[in-house]
């Protein structure tokens, strides 16, 4: 179940993060991702199949990147941001949409409730680890191209030539992290990070809620 549940989850916690971006781009007037049928909760729209067979075997996957051109919004800078910002946010909002149903559901003393409160805490905790790996400052993450907006303007030229040819040494870095560093140190130096910031951010969380 625990399985089933993961794939379930991944594909709620990646549709509401894809359809964020994709209705933030249309809000602030780019429609490019509009007409490519991605203003949608339909998952079909947004998985990406290699993205998604890596969830299952590796455990770390990705979306179709939703397209967006600059150049139709008001403030090209500010706004890509923005839209940068709407998947990470949507999934932030969804974990704590999802504690109070997962902390007490587990605890109810019920076998069945506590089932499903182990649905609701399967998209707690991809909703938290997504929001945390998309918002490292690496592109193609969203967090680059928020960073991005606070860059000042002279270095706005080579940052955005960062932003174009950094995905490619990042998804070196990612094999080189998971399969090498990990290898030899014990650990990947990206999900210790994460496994970091999410213990933090859980925890204050479900302190909350």
């Amino acid at each position: 179940m625990g399985f089933i549940f993961t794939i379930i989850a991944f594909l709620i916690v990646l549709t509401i993060h894809e359809f964020s971006h994709a209705w933030m781009a249309n809000r602030l007037g780019d429609p490019t991702a509009k007409y490519a049928g991605r203003v949608t909760l339909n998952p079909m729209a947004h998985l990406d199949l290699m993205g998604t067979l890596l969830l299952i075997f590796i455990g770390l996957g990705w979306g179709k990147p939703v397209p967006v051109d600059p150049r139709n919004f008001e403030k090209p800078i500010r706004d890509s941001a923005i839209v940068a910002a709407a998947g990470p946010a949507s999934n932030i909002v969804l974990a704590f949409a999802t504690a109070i149903p997962y902390k007490y559901l587990m605890t109810s003393g019920s076998e069945n409730l506590a089932l499903l409160g182990g649905f609701f805490g399967a998209v707690f905790q991809l909703s938290l680890v997504l929001f945390i790996f998309n918002f490292l400052p690496f592109p193609p993450l969203d967090g680059s191209k928020v960073v991005g907006y606070f860059m000042p303007m002279k270095y706005q030229r080579q940052y955005q030539e960062f932003l174009y040819n950094g995905p490619k040494y990042f998804m070196i870095f990612m094999i080189v992290d998971m399969f090498l560093i990990e290898e030899i140190l014990g650990a990947s130096i990206v999900w210790s990070v994460i496994s970091y910031l999410y213990a933090i951010i859980s925890t204050a969380i479900l302190s909350i809620t």
